[in-house]
């Protein structure tokens, strides 16, 4: 995993081509959406670089790899280039079936892509929390909210019988929410697993999986990349190195 560690900014050198054998990652070390992708790349034992990108402070030439300015973007030795974490997870899939990730079967597949579509609702609402926890404000109706979109998940472990959402090992779907719930204390949400027992047992067995070892950010340091992100600091995506 050669590459930047810290994220370069306005007015760096882009980097070179891709070297023969190797998926370059364009990242942050802290994005949620970019760690979906680094949780795939981690799964299927792919080899790759990262070169991590100051999301405060970005280099002009990476707009040319990503007109939307966003990370995760993949980039290939072949000059080929793919963005969103969704899309650039279900290529990764795809392009090196050893360890598949998603169902072979379609309906299946589906099924875990509408998931993930009800998952938006959670992340739209840990936002809105985060929000109101720095303008000082209650969650508790928020938090309501949550608990109540979270209950679709809980349901959906129930009737699967399995401690995973895609069986009885981590799977795609589970790499794809696994972030934001790794982020839970960073929120201050984690109490509400309380009430959910199947994705308390998710979540811990989640903790245990070697792709998510091999990506999870202490606590810690993530509150406070985002108090300093939040304040406009333009170093936060370097913090702690």
């Amino acid at each position: 995993m050669a590459g930047s560690a810290k994220a370069l900014s306005q007015g760096s050198a882009a980097p070179g081509p891709v070297p023969e054998g190797v998926i370059r990652l364009y990242s942050m070390r802290f994005c949620p959406f970019a760690q979906r992708t680094r949780l795939v790349l981690e799964a299927k034992g792919i080899k790759y670089e990262t070169i991590n990108i100051n999301l405060k402070n970005k280099p002009d030439w990476f707009l040319k790899k990503n007109p939307f300015g966003l990370i995760p973007v993949i980039e290939m030795p072949s000059d080929k280039i793919i963005y969103e974490s969704p899309i650039t997870c279900d290529y990764l899939d795809e392009v090196y079936p050893e360890k598949r990730l998603t169902p072979a079967d379609p309906y299946e597949k589906a099924k875990e892509k509408m998931m993930l579509e009800h998952f938006s609702k959670v992340t739209a609402l840990l936002y809105k929390i985060g929000i109101a926890v720095r303008a000082g404000e209650s969650t508790s109706s928020l938090e309501g909210e949550l608990l109540e979109k979270l209950g679709m998940f809980e349901e959906i472990l129930a009737s699967k019988k399995s401690l995973f959402f895609g069986g009885n090992s981590a799977s795609m779907i589970d790499y794809m929410v696994w972030p934001w719930f790794e982020r839970f204390e960073v929120f201050s949400v984690t109490h509400l697993l309380d009430h959910t027992p199947n994705l308390k047992r998710w979540k811990d067995a989640m903790m245990k999986d070697a792709a998510v070892k091999a990506t999870i950010t202490d606590p810690e340091t993530c509150k406070t990349f985002a108090k300093l992100y939040y304040a406009g600091n333009l170093d936060a995506c370097d913090y702690g190195l």
